[in-house]
């Protein structure tokens, strides 16, 4: 399952606490998925909008088209593709949204969702990952 959860215990108290999770979008939806945006910027193949459940599309997080097409979820190209892409988010265009998904995270579950066949290298992991450095 590539379900990844984020809980930070931070500045707010020691009853303060906070759950990101990623989740690939053809997984099943379930209760525990609270708020599901996708963070794909196309529609994922073969998923009828019933089936996706979302919560909100944000596409205004994604990486940029020319930076999707470049790096072709080819491993080799990932770290590369992280800073690029972490460049990307450090935008002042992106960070309203990244601060919402922050707001969003503080009051309740918020499940980033995903097309990418690969768990372990896609830009969901490095979202879920710059949105945690948000909120310690």
């Amino acid at each position: 399952m590539s379900l990844n959860k984020l809980r930070v215990y931070g500045r707010k108290g020691a009853g303060y606490h906070m759950a990101l999770y990623i989740k690939r979008i053809y997984e099943p939806a379930s209760e525990g998925d609270g708020m599901r945006i996708l963070v794909d910027r196309l529609w994922p193949r073969g998923l009828s909008k019933e089936r996706a459940q979302l919560t909100l599309w944000m596409k205004e997080v994604t990486p940029s088209p020319a930076l999707r097409t470049w790096f072709g979820h080819r491993p080799e190209r990932f770290a590369e593709f992280r800073a690029r892409y972490e460049a990307e988010l450090a935008s002042l265009e992106v960070q309203p949204y990244l601060h919402k998904l922050k707001q969003w995270s503080e009051k309740d579950v918020v499940t980033l969702l995903y097309a990418a066949r690969d768990p372990k290298i896609n830009h969901a992991i490095i979202l879920k990952q710059y949105i945690e450095q948000l909120l310690i």
